[in-house]
């Protein structure tokens, strides 16, 4: 996966005033999820932009709000590829993925962004592009070949996730379809319904006249 290197700076005023006045500068507010898990009530000292989420048992997880730019995130938002994120928060790198995003209702501006920090010890689920190769056998005698699904999720460690999920296609039939759970990829997790289609040759007129002379 490529890497995007991407500038933030800690939020500590979060009201609704406050919030207004970001966008009105052109800057999203965020939130950096998945911090360092601690143990409650938390005796350390909180840097600018952090605050503690209770998760029960008597802990906690640190988490950070930020701010971004709308031009900062443009070519990390509106692509179709993923990447991992160089965020540099203060001059401290933290690595995370987009977890969520709200954009404007009418405009293509971006409201609010959740990130998420990963690690290389701690799996994460992502949607991965699917990309379909090769020719199908069903193609071949008259069907067409329909992507159903463009993105699958997938678990894995971040490291470990492609930019795309490559999905050969040469041995699907006519009528035939391929489930999440006819895939394997090693080191990779995929979290969908197994019964889930992802792409399908389905029957066009021309195969089923095409049938329909060859059964006579």
């Amino acid at each position: 996966m490529k890497v995007f290197e991407l500038s933030a700076q800690p939020r500590t005023d979060l009201g609704k005033k406050a919030t207004k006045a970001l966008r009105e500068q052109n800057l999203i507010p965020a939130v950096l999820n998945g911090g360092a898990q601690v143990e409650l009530p938390y005796a350390g000292t909180l840097k600018p932009g952090e605050k503690i989420v209770e998760i029960g048992n008597n802990k906690g997880i640190i988490t950070t709000d930020i701010t971004l730019s709308q031009e900062g995130v443009r070519k990390l938002v509106f692509t179709p590829d993923i990447f991992a994120i160089e965020l540099d928060l203060n001059g401290e790198k933290r690595m995370a993925v987009v977890k969520d995003i709200q954009f404007h209702p009418v405009k293509d501006t971006i409201l609010h962004m959740d990130l998420l920090e990963v690690s290389t010890d701690k799996p994460v689920v992502m949607e991965v592009p699917v990309k379909l190769e090769g020719h199908a056998e069903g193609v071949k005698a008259g069907g067409k070949l329909n992507l159903v699904m463009k993105k699958l999720k997938v678990r894995a460690l971040y490291t470990e996730i492609p930019e795309r999920l490559v999905l050969n296609v040469d041995n699907l039939g006519l009528g035939k379809t391929m489930q999440v759970g006819d895939i394997h990829i090693d080191g990779l997790e995929l979290v969908n319904a197994k019964n889930a289609v992802v792409c399908a040759v389905a029957l066009t007129r021309a195969a089923r006249g095409a049938a329909a002379a060859a059964a006579k």
